[in-house]
């Protein structure tokens, strides 16, 4: 017999997850969303992109010719339509690469002409904004050289006032010398 072992604690339940159903493909997602966020710590498998399609290549030596002879049994009419299947699906899916690399080649030329329009538009826009820009500076040099004369023809006239004022107080200081103090204030 078996010596008896100390029981064990019971072990906690979890709670039971509620079945949710997902009504649309959104919740579908959101629901997924919740899962993944509960451990953020777990690495998420993100699929790769799927090979595209491709056929078998056709075979490089072709060891029993099935020839259109009478003699041809009905055995061989399975292996016939299984051949003529796999051609068909082989031409169709050059025919649809074909198509595929038209389309990527349009939309490359569209892309090209798109592009080359944006940046006519841009170079117009952009040689708008230099004209406004440049009568702007030649508007504000004009303003400044106006200002300037102005200002020019003010200090000429306060120059003109100035030497006038200048003349007028020699005269007045020459009056005033013959009335000069005897003392200097401020010296002790």
């Amino acid at each position: 017999m078996a010596a008896p072992s100390a029981p064990r604690p019971p072990r906690p339940r979890k709670e039971p997850q509620p079945l949710v159903i997902p009504r649309s493909a959104a919740e579908e997602q959101r629901l997924r969303l919740e899962r993944l966020m509960k451990n953020p710590d777990k690495t998420v498998p993100i699929p790769e992109k799927l090979s595209e399609w491709a056929p078998r290549p056709p075979p490089e030596f072709v060891r029993d010719v099935m020839g259109s002879s009478a003699g041809a049994g009905s055995g061989e009419f399975h292996v016939y339509r299984h051949l003529r299947r796999r051609e068909y699906q082989r031409q169709d899916f050059m025919d649809a690469m074909a198509e595929k690399q038209k389309l990527d080649e349009e939309f490359q030329k569209k892309l090209e002409r798109n592009k080359m329009i944006a940046e006519e538009q841009t170079a117009k826009r952009r040689k708008k904004r230099q004209k406004l820009k440049e009568k702007k500076l030649l508007a504000k040099k004009s303003k400044l050289e106006q200002k300037k004369e102005k200002e020019s023809d003010q200090s000429q006239e306060q120059q003109s006032s100035e030497e006038e004022a200048d003349d007028m107080k020699e005269e007045e200081e020459k009056e005033d010398d013959a009335e000069e103090p005897s003392f200097v204030m401020g010296r002790g």
